[in-house]
């Protein structure tokens, strides 16, 4: 692994980079509550074919963390995204998990010039999220941690006795046996710098998503859906015991990207880039070769 400063937007951002800066980009975006080493064993799986970088995104790890709600907003979350696929040397393939995802998403919709190919991992796209978080079923039950995170205040309480809160969450009835030792560690000196666990939080509080009561469905509003759609090649990877993201939530996505692949891992839960990098990178490099 080889740390790289970027300036995008006009600001700093820090990066874990793997490979041969001459091999074609691949751009890693973590989600909640990671950072960019979260992409270490899915990149040196691949750091042989492509250059692989994986910033801390905006209000994580070591990269620019400014104060208040408005600042994390997934428009300028792309935003500064798109900036380093430019530099990078667009179009890229875009790799995205969890939050990264949405951030990926957003690329592919609002920046297709920088996007190649689109992968995806345990992530959604907005519109078949938002069905099913409205319908005021299991995906609505699922994800109630939102609106739990969304209240003032949770960061304080999910820093206490040494983070033990916020792992629980991390581990809610998913397997969080890979995160011990040198990388339980790790990932406390991320979450403890300052500010930055109010910041990663401040991405749900930015989020416009509406999160329905269990069996209570929301009306949602009549949207344009026009602009998002995906016009490059795109590749769903789906850890099958997910319980934070389900199925349904990827319901229609066909609609909304018409050159789409979905490969389905068992045995593999929304960490699955821990648990099967390996299973990961092989799906990747085949659909990278067709």
């Amino acid at each position: 692994m080889h740390p790289r400063w970027f300036t995008l937007n006009g600001q700093d951002f820090f990066a874990r980079t793997w490979g041969d800066p001459s091999l074609p980009p691949l751009l890693m975006l973590h989600g909640f509550p990671e950072y960019s080493g979260a992409w270490e064993e899915v990149a040196q799986e691949l750091c042989d074919r492509f250059y692989c970088i994986a910033p801390d995104q905006r209000g994580y790890g070591q990269s620019y963390c400014p104060d208040g709600v408005e600042n994390y907003r997934t428009g300028v979350l792309a935003s500064d995204m798109a900036a380093l696929a430019a530099e990078l040397g667009a179009p890229v393939t875009v790799m995205g998990h969890d939050w990264g995802a949405s951030v990926a998403y957003g690329l592919a919709m609002f920046f297709p010039d920088v996007v190649a190919r689109l992968i995806i991992v345990n992530g959604v796209h907005p519109v078949p999220f938002q069905k099913a978080m409205a319908a005021g079923g299991a995906q609505s039950e699922a994800s109630q941690y939102i609106n739990a995170l969304r209240r003032e205040g949770s960061e304080e309480y999910l820093a206490r006795d040494d983070f033990s809160k916020l792992l629980q969450l991390f581990s809610a009835h998913m397997d969080l046996s890979w995160l011990t030792g040198e990388k339980l560690a790790a990932y406390k000196v991320e979450w403890g710098r300052e500010g930055r666990l109010k910041a990663m939080i401040n991405w749900y509080r930015a989020s416009t998503l509406v999160v329905a009561d269990p069996g209570v469905p929301v009306d949602l509003p009549q949207i344009d859906t026009s602009r998002l759609h995906v016009a490059c090649p795109h590749l769903l990877i789906w850890g099958m015991d997910d319980t934070a993201l389900l199925p349904v939530s990827r319901k229609g996505l066909e609609e909304f990207a018409k050159d789409l692949t979905i490969q389905e891992i068992k045995n593999a839960d929304h960490w699955l880039l821990r648990q099967k990098a390996d299973e990961v990178a092989q799906i990747i490099r085949n659909w990278m070769s067709q």
